[in-house]
């Protein structure tokens, strides 16, 4: 006989947390499947049992409240003196937080879609009082049509409960990265912690990374309460211009300057999908891959930060006869060439022609002060240009920019040592240390013009 949870026949194990265990069951009352989640009581830690049957019991009468398509359902709830459990609606989906990673993120259409749902459930549990107060990506479902469910209202706190009476506040819950400012300071929270968290959960989705980032959680804490939010668009350049005042406007520190219901969240998504003129083919994002995969520039990337380069970076496809840098101008920006071939000139006279896996602009780049160009750059024939903003490769992550350091860096000194051998030709007959004659006193320095 198949084990039992109550009347609830256990098909399978869901998932495993560090507080419950959900398991795939059949109810027999209800002819369906459930989710049913069980949480374990023991003596041995009282405090923690008592703490747990207070989320418990948050979950389950606030869970039951709401009845919405984009939140899963509460069907049943029951203690016992050693566990407890309760029985949730079962969707078959994935979690968003397996679709985070640079290599995984979902095109932008379906994230817009998927928040602008989760806008509108937040929107409705605002409005029946309650707030969520742990969104993230783990606890967001998506369904194979694109249907978001909102799951774990275990940390809810209900706005209905009367001041002092059994408050379902408990310090220290929520996760650090997703949490809003005023949740970090203890504040009296509001629908707007909800919203600024699913901001966040947008951000990441677009970009696979977070707004704010840190290597301890006390710079990270600091950096949500002062840093500014960065510039979505620069990190993705092919995302419109709409997201960005709509993400700062939902990360807004200030609460009387963010989003004031998730209705009003959710409108200015829906208005941004116009600008999406051409969602990118996953085809395309695959074949670029491929291309940057084969270059040397790029041999000591891993897949991930290949992928997370694409994202940064511009992939421009060039007529012969255009000018990808001027002598003299003053700009940052580098690149490396994909396929084809570019002219490196100085002065109207030409120094070298440089083709796939190339980079150009490094010199201006990698100069701690002057951003001058030092050559024209132009293209020879039909050319595809990766162009890398440095603003954008500011925002990746720190594996990223050590990578193109240190390639930038290794193609510097490859070209000091060609340049050598160069002058080495054109140099006069070197000192013999053996033949005992002074060394000749120096009438003339040879000028040594870089790349750009």
């Amino acid at each position: 006989m198949a084990e039992k949870i109550g009347k609830y026949e256990i098909i399978r194990t869901l998932g495993k947390g560090a507080t419950a265990i959900v398991y795939l069951c059949r109810d027999p009352d209800g002819d369906r499947d459930v989710a049913v989640k069980l949480i374990k009581l023991g003596k041995e830690n009282a405090a923690m049992s008592r703490r747990l049957m207070k989320l418990f019991q948050t979950e389950s009468g606030i869970g039951r409240r709401l009845d919405h398509p984009n939140i899963v359902r509460i069907y049943d709830a029951v203690v016992e003196p050693d566990q407890a459990y309760i029985v949730m609606e079962y969707v078959d989906g994935t979690p968003l937080d397996q679709f985070v990673a640079i290599s995984k993120l979902m095109p932008m259409h379906r994230v817009i879609g998927v928040v602008f749902k989760c806008c509108l459930a937040l929107d409705y549990a605002f409005r029946q009082g309650v707030i969520h107060r742990d969104i993230k990506p783990a606890n967001i479902l998506i369904t194979a049509d694109d249907e978001a469910k909102i799951t774990d209202f275990g940390l809810s706190l209900n706005l209905q409960r009367e001041a002092g009476k059994d408050s379902t506040f408990i310090m220290g819950v929520g996760s650090p990265a997703y949490m809003s400012p005023e949740q970090i300071k203890a504040y009296p929270l509001n629908q707007k912690t909800d919203l600024y968290s699913l901001g966040v959960v947008l951000f990441q989705l677009l970009t696979g990374r977070l707004p704010f980032r840190a290597n301890n959680p006390a710079t990270l804490i600091y950096r949500i309460i002062n840093f500014d939010t960065p510039s979505i668009c620069a990190m993705n350049r092919n995302l419109p211009e709409g997201l960005d005042p709509i993400i700062k406007k939902a990360l807004e520190k200030d609460l009387y300057n963010r989003y004031k219901n998730g209705a009003e969240f959710a409108k200015d998504l829906a208005s941004v999908r116009y600008q999406i003129f051409n969602e990118n083919d996953p085809k395309e994002d695959t074949s670029h891959f491929k291309a940057l995969r084969v270059l040397p520039f790029f041999i000591d990337f891993d897949e991930v930060e290949l992928w997370e380069t694409l994202r940064i970076c511009v992939w421009r496809d060039l007529a012969a006869k255009v000018a990808l840098m001027t002598e003299g101008e003053e700009n940052r920006m580098f690149g490396v060439i994909v396929s084809g071939f570019v002219e490196v000139s100085s002065e109207g006279h030409a120094i070298c022609r440089l083709g796939p896996g190339e980079v150009v602009g490094e010199m201006a780049f990698l100069h701690p002060k002057n951003k001058k160009r030092r050559a024209t750059v132009v293209t020879l024939e039909p050319t595809v240009f990766l162009e890398v903003n440095p603003a954008a490769l500011a925002l990746s992550s720190d594996e990223v920019q050590e990578q193109f350091n240190k390639a930038l860096i290794m193609r510097v000194l490859d070209r000091l040592a060609q340049a050598d051998t160069v002058l080495a030709k054109q140099g006069p007959r070197a000192v013999n240390p053996d033949s005992g004659l002074p060394p000749p006193q120096a009438s003339s320095s040879i000028d040594l013009q870089l790349l750009p």
